[in-house]
């Protein structure tokens, strides 16, 4: 049997947990940090450490972060997207843990997501805990920096683009509108530790799979490659779909390399 016609038997089985990263969504237009399109772009991620530590830092990445925003919210969810929601719908996923930061995955239509490194429509007051929506954030960005434009030359995996100094030196931030701390977008920064309960999460759904499917990730960052170990300690299959190779390809049952979209679509005729 072919490797895609044992990954068809994997997910007809049912119980399917599926762990993506970001090469579902360059599809849609949101660049990987290690694929082609990372390839391609230099990055410097932001860490938690430089953002709490430094205004300038922060003054940077909102600058940086508003712009991206824009781009974030026109993205669509594409063909990898929308199967992952038709294989939940016909009862064969049983979650999706992801470690993208994007919401295509609800947007697409999947119901049981776990966001491990949170998601970027949502922002944090660091000093009370206050929630809000980076829509409302958006506004009062936008009302603090009328006259404020730039003109981004690239876009990063993390919604942020790539500005020069020069153009977010006179951005204005705004604080907390209940206690005037910190915001934070509500996303797992380099440097951050993943929320506990949300990893337990994760693991409760891994370790009830039939199969563990992952999709568009190098699984490079151990955050996510834990759980693929977990799942080969457990003996339950691992299936890996991704462009270039991966740190867990040897704990695979099943490995194709190709593109996500066109192969989870027939995938989807095979599981009939």
């Amino acid at each position: 049997m072919d490797e895609t016609g044992l990954l068809a038997d994997l997910i007809g089985d049912g119980e399917v947990v599926v762990l993506t990263g970001a090469g579902i969504s360059t599809e849609s237009g949101i660049p990987d940090y290690r694929g082609e399109s990372g390839r391609s772009r230099p990055s410097e991620p932001m860490t938690y450490q430089t953002f709490t530590g430094s205004a300038e830092a922060r003054r940077r990445y909102w600058a940086r972060s508003h712009l991206g925003w824009r781009h974030v919210t026109r993205a669509e969810p594409n063909h990898g997207h929308r199967a992952v929601a038709e294989l939940e719908r016909r009862g064969l996923v049983s979650g999706v843990i992801t470690q993208n930061v994007d919401g295509l995955h609800q947007a697409a239509g999947s119901r049981r997501v776990v966001e491990l490194h949170g998601a970027l429509d949502r922002v944090v007051c660091l000093s009370c805990g206050e929630p809000s929506s980076r829509d409302e954030l958006d506004g009062r960005l936008r009302e603090a920096n009328p006259d404020w434009e730039a003109a981004p030359a690239l876009v990063n995996p993390d919604g942020d683009v790539s500005l020069t100094d020069e153009e977010t030196s006179a951005f204005r931030t705004v604080d907390c509108l209940l206690c005037g701390g910190m915001l934070k977008p509500d996303v797992t920064f380099f440097g951050e530790t993943v929320p506990r309960l949300r990893v337990e999460e994760c693991y409760r759904l891994v370790e009830g799979a039939g199969t563990v499917l992952v999709l568009g990730s190098s699984l490079t960052v151990h955050s996510g490659r834990r759980f693929v170990t977990r799942a080969a300690e457990l003996d339950i299959p691992v299936a890996i779909i991704n462009q270039g190779p991966t740190r867990a390809d040897a704990r695979a049952l099943c490995r194709l390399d190709a593109p996500l979209g066109p192969t989870l679509r027939a995938l989807l005729d095979h599981c009939g």
